[in-house]
């Protein structure tokens, strides 16, 4: 089984995009997780598309920013703003039980809309003005998506079943993402270093909630640490840049 494949379903699992096919038995997932944080790039370079494009038409700034958030979202489907929704939606239930059933719910709820309504917010007013966009998509991609390795890795499942569970596993799945996340932060600057500071405390802050209200981690907490410790690069690339 090759790491080709591991990274073609590593990128059918967090995008949208075309990954060619897999021949012959598919990788386990947990075997894929080294490829998460590469999948961001990908991601990165069609949100700096939108953004780029959308200045070249002359649309305001703000717009751009709005233009960039959904390019990035249709490569995803989304599939990381809805487990922020159910992330937050889960904070009004009774118990532990009660909450993972919500987080089970398909629908959104008013915690859930105004969560993504704040963070989608903040994320494209801070593209709207980022300096050196390029740069900074690509680190926060790829740092964001690390987070999510990092987080399987220290926390356990919630539940048996679902992507928390079946994508740990053990070994050091986070090396590659950590080294292409120091290249990409070395041409920033002391900027790369606050950007990866700022997402690593938005995940720390995730996890500790979700480790504190449900037990551990689950594919829509997983979700939830990508989108915040992403908006939180960017607002410090926004700054620090």
């Amino acid at each position: 089984m090759s790491r080709l494949d591991e990274a073609r379903l590593a990128l059918m699992l967090l995008t949208r995009l075309p990954a060619g096919q897999i021949k012959g038995d598919v990788p386990d997932i947990a075997a894929a997780r080294w490829a998460f944080a590469l999948t961001g790039l990908p991601v990165a370079l069609i949100g700096w598309g939108a953004l780029s494009g959308g200045a070249a038409l002359g649309l305001a700034p703000l717009p751009c920013g709005f233009a960039a958030l959904a390019a990035m979202a249709l490569a995803t489907g989304g599939l990381h703003h809805d487990g922020l929704a159910d992330m937050a939606d889960a904070a009004g239930g009774r118990d532990r039980a009660h909450r993972l059933e919500i987080m089970r719910d398909s629908r959104v709820g008013s915690f859930g809309v105004l969560a993504l309504v704040l963070v989608c917010g903040l994320g494209a007013s801070a593209l709207a003005t980022m300096p050196r966009a390029g740069a900074a998509l690509m680190l926060s991609a790829v740092i964001s998506r690390l987070a999510m390795v990092l987080v399987l890795a220290l926390l356990p499942p919630a539940r048996a079943g679902g992507l928390g569970a079946s994508a740990q596993g053990g070994g050091p799945a986070w090396l590659p993402g950590a080294a292409l996340a120091l290249l990409l932060a070395l041409p920033l600057g002391w900027a790369g270093l606050i950007a990866i500071s700022a997402a690593a405390a938005a995940a720390a802050l995730v996890a500790w909630r979700a480790r504190t209200t449900i037990g551990g981690q689950t594919g829509d907490v997983l979700g939830a640490v990508q989108i915040c410790s992403e908006t939180a690069a960017w607002l410090a690339l926004n700054a620090a840049l």
